[in-house]
C-alpha cells in the first residue's frame, strides 16, 4: 500500500464514536473477565470445570443465537436505541450474576448477559464502521484496538477483583457498563431507521454465499481452538486469582498490539490469503504445544500468551475479510459471521472440560488444535474470494468504491458457486 493510502489516522473519531468504542472496550472485557475466577469459582460453588465453562456456553451461545435478530430489531427502532438496549440488558444481568448464589443462577443471567451483548456487538460495529473518519480500515482497527483493550484488561480486573470475592468482577462491569450506557445516551445522535427492515432470515440467507460461510466455519473451528484455550488452560496452570489474572492480562497485551499493528503490517507483505494460512498454522502449532506441555506450566503459561499475538491478527484480519467478501450488507454480514463464528466458541468451553474428565488434561488441546488446522483446510476452498475480498480493500482504501457492476459480478459468481457446493 501508498503512504496515501494508510495516513488516515483511526484514532482521531467525533466523540460520538469514541463513546461506543469505550463501551466496547467494557463489552469485551467480558469475554476475559471470568478467568481468573474459573478455579476460585469451581471450588467456591463445589462445581466441575465442565460445570462452570458453562459461564462461557450460555453467553456465547445466546449471543450467536441472538445475532440472528441483530438486523430485525436495529431496523425497527434504530441503531442507537439498539445499542442503549443492549447495554441495559448488559447493566441489569450481570449485577444479577453477581449477585447470585448459585452456579445455574450465574449461567442463567450470563445466558441474559450475552443477549445484550448480542445486540450491542452487532450494532456497534455498524455504528462505527458508519461514523469513523479515516474510512473502512480505519473503523475496523478501532473496532479491534476496543476488543484488544477490552480483552487485556478483563483478566486483570478480574484477577483483582475476584481476588476479593468471586462476585468483584461481575459487578464491576455492571457499574463499568453504566458508565458507558450514558456516555451512549448523551454522546451518540439519535440514528434513523433504515428504509428496508430487516428479516430474521437475512443473516441465514446470507450464509448461502460461499465466501461468507466458509469464512464463518473457518471462524468456528478457529474459535474452538481459541475458547478452548480461554476457558479451559486456567485449571492446568493451577494459579491464584491474581497470577491467572496476570497471565492472560499479558495474552489480552498481545492481542490488542497484534491487532493494531501486526495484522495490517502482515496483510500489506503476504495478503490476506496468505496472511490468514500462515497465522492459522502458527496458532494450531502453539495449540498443539499447550497439548503435548499441558503439565510443564512454564510452557503452558508462555504458549498461552504468545497465542494473544494469533488472535489479534486472525481478528482484524478476518473482520475486515468478512465485511467484503460477501456482497450483502455489512450488519447482515456480520449478524451472519457472528452466529456461527459464537457457536463453536460457547461449545469449546464446556466440551473442553467434558473431554479432560474422560480422556486427560492434554487431550481438549489435542482437539483444539485439530479443529484450527480443520479450520485452515476450510479456508483453502474459498481461496479465489479472498484475492476479490482484498481487491476491494484496495479499492476502498484508495477512496474508489467498487462498482456497481463488479458487485453484481461478485454477487452471481458467489451464487453460482454456491448452487454447486454441498452445504
Amino acid at each position: 500500500m501508498s503512504r496515501q493510502q494508510t495516513s488516515p489516522h483511526p484514532f482521531r473519531q467525533p466523540r460520538a464514536v469514541w463513546a461506543v468504542a469505550f463501551a466496547c472496550v467494557i463489552s469485551f472485557m467480558g469475554i476475559g473477565l471470568v478467568d481468573p475466577i474459573l478455579p476460585s469459582l469451581a471450588s467456591s460453588l463445589h462445581a466441575t470445570p465442565s460445570q462452570v465453562s458453562l459461564l462461557f456456553t450460555s453467553y456465547l451461545v445466546v449471543t450467536a443465537v441472538a445475532m440472528l435478530g441483530t438486523g430485525w430489531v436495529s431496523s425497527r427502532i434504530g441503531a442507537k436505541r439498539t445499542l442503549v438496549t443492549g447495554l441495559v440488558i448488559i447493566v441489569v444481568f450481570s449485577a444479577l450474576a453477581g449477585s447470585s448464589g448459585s452456579l445455574d443462577g450465574i449461567v442463567g443471567f450470563r445466558a441474559g448477559w450475552g443477549l445484550g451483548n448480542a445486540l450491542f456487538i452487532a450494532t456497534s460495529l455498524a455504528v462505527i464502521v458508519g461514523s469513523a473518519s479515516g474510512g473502512f480500515a480505519g473503523a475496523i482497527i478501532l473496532y479491534e484496538t476496543a476488543l484488544g483493550i477490552g480483552i487485556a484488561i478483563g483478566p486483570l480486573l478480574g484477577g483483582e477483583l475476584g481476588g476479593i470475592s468471586w462476585r468483584g468482577p461481575f459487578l464491576g462491569v455492571s457499574v463499568l457498563m453504566a458508565i458507558a450506557l450514558a456516555a451512549t445516551v448523551f454522546l451518540v445522535e439519535p440514528t434513523p431507521k433504515p428504509e428496508r427492515r430487516a428479516s430474521v432470515l437475512d443473516p441465514l440467507k446470507a450464509l448461502r454465499h460461499r465466501g461468507l460461510l466458509t469464512m464463518g466455519l473457518t471462524a468456528l473451528l478457529y474459535n474452538w481452538g481459541f475458547f478452548t484455550v480461554l476457558g479451559y488452560a486456567p485449571y492446568p496452570m493451577n494459579l491464584d486469582t491474581h497470577k491467572l489474572g496476570y497471565v492472560f492480562t499479558g495474552w489480552g497485551v498481545l492481542v490488542a498490539l497484534f491487532s493494531v499493528f501486526g495484522a495490517p503490517w502482515l496483510q500489506a507483505r503476504l495478503g490476506i490469503a496468505k496472511a490468514l494460512y500462515l497465522n492459522l498454522t502458527l496458532f494450531a502449532l502453539d495449540v498443539l504445544a499447550i497439548a503435548i506441555w499441558t503439565d510443564h506450566r512454564a510452557t503452558l503459561i508462555v504458549c498461552v500468551i504468545v497465542a494473544g499475538a494469533f488472535i489479534g491478527i486472525n481478528n482484524t484480519i478476518t473482520t475486515q475479510a468478512v465485511m467484503t467478501v460477501s456482497p450483502v450488507e455489512r450488519p447482515t454480514a456480520s449478524a451472519a459471521y457472528g452466529f456461527v463464528r459464537f457457536i463453536g466458541g460457547g461449545l469449546a468451553p464446556y466440551v473442553a472440560g467434558r473431554i479432560a474428565e474422560h480422556s486427560g488434561l492434554h487431550a481438549p488441546f489435542y482437539v483444539g488444535a485439530a479443529a484450527v488446522a480443520a479450520g485452515i483446510v476450510v479456508l483453502s476452498t474459498g481461496h479465489s474470494l479472498l484475492a476479490r475480498a482484498e481487491e476491494t480493500q484496495r479499492d476502498e482504501a484508495a477512496g474508489q468504491p467498487p462498482a456497481n457492476e463488479k458487485l453484481s459480478d461478485l454477487e452471481q459468481q458467489a451464487l453460482a458457486e454456491d448452487m454447486g457446493s454441498a452445504t
